[in-house]
């Protein structure tokens, strides 16, 4: 089959990749059409010492071969990215997304979608109502790692809420707090970005640095870091009150080199990192309009361009870039 293969920092389409077959409770999958995500350019770039085999996580494809259970063959699915043992103390728990063991998709010793075929278990798969086109489906793992945040903390009406981000991320975070009822603020750095938002009640800053410290002047009850930068931690640290909650959406390659952590002590701030969430939600708000997203695609590309996908999802004000299976 065709993928893209990262290897020694440098990513090839091949045409003679070894197409997977389908064991135990696995599902072939052949993709249609997949997004670049922040993390797979960090991947690209080294973060978690660099990734080797096929990248890419976010996508929408049809069911070709299952084994396990014939009846899937032919639906359209997304997929849950983590695979767990099954057997650990965590797995049992209900945390497979946390197994110590775990794969996960494009990202940890699993290829990923940026290829023909992909393969996950049945358990990770999600139907697609046929009412929702590709476009839309693609969205789903990102708006569920949005939909994590209502998952980790209870927000609602009467609280002060911040985004910091105004990327791919940081929009999806804004566009599911704002149905909470939350008093919610969204600093980015990129006007026509912020102006999406201009059909939620959100408020939206300029990250200048007067605006920041009129911010600063008020903290908020929950800050969210979208950022995907190293910078964007100190910014939301700045923004966020003494007994409040600093929820971090950012993996990057950089460091925190000599970080102060008293002032989280003093101040007892309370900080989750949060990742990969429900799927269904997400579904739900795609399918029922509550949500659309099709304003954040600014490109798609061939599978054979997939570097060229890379790069462009890397520039600066770019948001989301479909790669075309």
């Amino acid at each position: 089959m065709r993928a893209a293969v990262v290897s020694n920092g440098s990513l090839v389409v091949r045409n003679d990749y070894p197409t997977p077959q389908p064991t135990g409770d696995e599902a072939l999958i052949r993709v249609r059409l997949a997004g670049v995500c922040a993390t797979d350019i960090e991947l690209f770039r080294g973060y978690k010492g660099g990734f080797q085999g096929v990248l890419g996580h976010e996508f929408v494809g049809e069911v070709v071969r299952s084994p396990a259970d014939p009846s899937w063959e032919g639906r359209r699915v997304v997929g849950e990215i983590n695979v767990g043992c099954g057997r650990c103390t965590l797995c049992r728990r209900g945390l497979a997304k946390h197994c110590r063991q775990r794969t996960s998709l494009g990202i940890i010793g699993r290829d990923g979608v940026f290829a023909d075929y992909t393969l996950l278990p049945l358990q990770n798969l999600h139907p697609v109502p046929d009412s929702l086109p590709d476009e839309v489906a693609v969205f789903t793992e990102p708006l569920a790692a949005a939909y994590e945040l209502l998952e980790q903390a209870s927000i609602g009406p009467g609280q002060q809420v911040i985004v910091v981000g105004d990327g791919r991320l940081g929009l999806l975070c804004a566009f599911v707090l704002a149905q909470t009822g939350c008093d919610l603020t969204v600093v980015g750095r990129n006007p026509e970005k912020l102006a999406l938002l201009a059909s939620t009640p959100a408020r939206t800053v300029l990250a200048a640095p007067d605006r920041l410290e009129r911010l600063a002047d008020e903290p908020a009850d929950i800050v969210v870091d979208a950022t995907g930068a190293r910078e964007g931690f100190f910014t939301a640290l700045r923004l966020v009150r003494p007994l409040g909650v600093l929820m971090l959406k950012s993996t990057f390659a950089d460091r925190l080199q000599e970080f102060d952590l008293s002032c989280l002590v003093v101040d007892e701030v309370t900080i989750i990192g949060s990742r990969c969430g429900p799927f269904q939600p997400a579904l739900a708000a795609l399918s029922e309009g509550r949500i659309d997203p099709r304003p954040l695609i600014h490109a798609e590309y061939a599978l054979e361009d997939a570097a060229q996908a890379i790069a462009r999802a890397g520039e600066k004000g770019v948001l989301k870039v479909f790669i075309r299976i």
